[in-house]
Order: C-alpha cells, then structure tokens, then sequence
C-alpha cells in the first residue's frame, strides 16, 4: 500500500481527450518525463493507486495528453476527470539543493535559531513578485513567509525539515 507520505502532489487530470482513453494532465512538475516514470499515482477514494503510463505527450508547457494502461474509453477516463497525481519520492531525480516546489509540500519549517517548528508548509504562492510559503502552525494559524535564499538556511529531504532564519518579528505580524 503506497502512503501519502511516499509521494508528493504533482497535478491533477482533466477531461478526456477524444474517444480512446486520453485525457489531459494539468501538471506543476514534469518529474514524470525527467525520470521517463512508468507509473503515476492516483488518489481514488483516499487510496493511492498506481496506473501505469501507456504514453502521453506534451499539449503545452503545463499539460501532457495521457493514456494509461486499462483506460481505453472516454466513459473510463472521465471517471479519472478532477483526481489527483502524485509522484513517489523515491524515483524523483531532484536532491536536496534543486528540490522542486511541489516535492516540499508538507515540510516543516523550523527555526535555525531556536530549533522550534514554526509550521507544516501548506502550499507555495507564486502569483507575486516574491515567491512566498504558506504555513499552517500547530495551532492552526496561517503564516506567509518569503521563500527568499537569504531566509532558507537548508533543506532536508529526508527528515522533510526547512530550517530557516526569519527576520525579527516576522512571526508577530
């Protein structure tokens, strides 16, 4: 049994495409060609379930066409319409200094000075100028802070741990 923790979120599927199957993944990391995976995974009813790439290719720089192996209709794959993809960790080919957005969703973030958790990262917003993190803090507050290299101090895939150093009185705001 695959577990949440395994993989990383890395789209979602769309609608299908044409009459035979296809159907469109909407993806924030192309890891899945990178790696030439044969598998995504699928979260279908809270279960992760692997389905294992037919082929696929590219509609545009965020969208990939794809057929999985058993989808062979548009009913099939219409089912799969709005589910979520992830990738496993395990079979990604960033390491811990070219990390992608996407594989750090879920990190602690902790402060370098005190060692203390500031929050688990929720998601990355990169609609402004500078790129910021969105934190959920144990007791349930939400924090944006910068996702600047003067503020990340390290990053540790295995033990899913960003240390930082914020400014004074950040965390007041």
């Amino acid at each position: 049994m695959i577990r949440k923790e395994e993989v990383y979120k890395i789209g979602r599927l769309g609608k299908p495409h044409g009459v035979k199957g296809e159907i469109a993944f909407h993806f924030d990391d192309d890891v899945f060609d990178r790696t030439d995976a044969d598998y995504l995974v699928l979260e279908l009813d809270e279960i992760l379930v692997p389905f294992f790439i037919d082929e696929y290719r590219f509609k545009n720089g965020s969208t990939a066409l794809m057929l999985f192996d058993g989808i062979t209709t548009q009913e099939q794959a219409r089912e799969l319409t709005g589910t979520e993809v992830y990738f496993p960790r395990r079979l990604s080919d960033s390491s811990d200094e070219d990390m992608t957005w996407a594989e750090i969703i879920g990190f602690t973030l902790t402060d370098k000075a005190t060692g203390k958790a500031i929050g688990t990262l929720r998601a990355v917003d990169e609609t402004t100028i500078n790129t910021l993190f969105e934190v959920e803090t144990a007791d349930g507050k939400n924090l944006l802070i910068p996702a600047s290299e003067e503020i990340i101090n390290s990053v540790d895939a295995e033990r899913k741990e960003i240390a930082v150093t914020l400014p004074d009185g950040l965390l007041d705001l």
